[in-house]
C-alpha cells in the first residue's frame, strides 16, 4: 500500500515558500473554482420557526442578537439582514446562515420578523 504524504500532514515541516497548493481548497482538496465548501449553507432548523436569541460567546462579553432559522438563500438572507440592521440602527453580519446584529434588540426583531410574516420564537432566557 502506497501512502501519499501531503505537505499539510507534517507538523514539523520547515517549508518557507511553495507554489504547490495555491489554487486548492484545504478542507476538500478541490480547485478553488470547483470548491463547494463555503457556497452551500444549510439552515439549522427546518421546522419553519425563526428563533431570536442573544449571545456573548466568543465576543469578549459584548452581546449580539442572533436570528436563526430563516429559510432563504444567501442573497435574500443578506437583504433581510440589511433591513433588520436598519430597523435597529446598528451593525451586524450574516455568518453560516445566521444573522448577528450588534446589541440586544430581541423585542424589536421579533416584532419586525412577525410583520414580515415569519413564525418567531424568542430563544434563550
Amino acid at each position: 500500500m502506497l501512502m501519499r504524504m501531503n505537505r499539510y500532514d507534517n507538523k514539523n515541516s520547515r517549508l518557507v515558500y511553495s507554489t504547490e497548493g495555491g489554487g486548492f481548497c484545504q478542507p476538500c482538496g478541490k480547485k478553488l473554482d470547483r470548491c463547494r465548501c463555503g457556497k452551500s449553507v444549510t439552515t439549522r432548523s427546518a421546522d419553519g420557526v425563526v428563533r431570536v436569541g442573544r449571545s456573548t460567546k466568543g465576543r469578549k462579553g459584548k452581546g449580539v442578537t442572533v436570528v436563526s432559522g430563516i429559510p432563504l438563500d444567501a442573497g435574500a438572507l443578506k437583504q433581510v439582514a440589511k433591513t433588520l440592521k436598519q430597523k435597529c440602527g446598528s451593525g451586524g453580519t450574516v455568518k453560516a446562515g445566521i444573522i448577528e446584529i450588534q446589541g440586544d434588540h430581541r423585542d424589536l426583531l421579533v416584532a419586525e420578523l412577525k410583520a414580515m410574516g415569519y413564525t418567531v420564537k424568542r430563544a434563550g432566557g
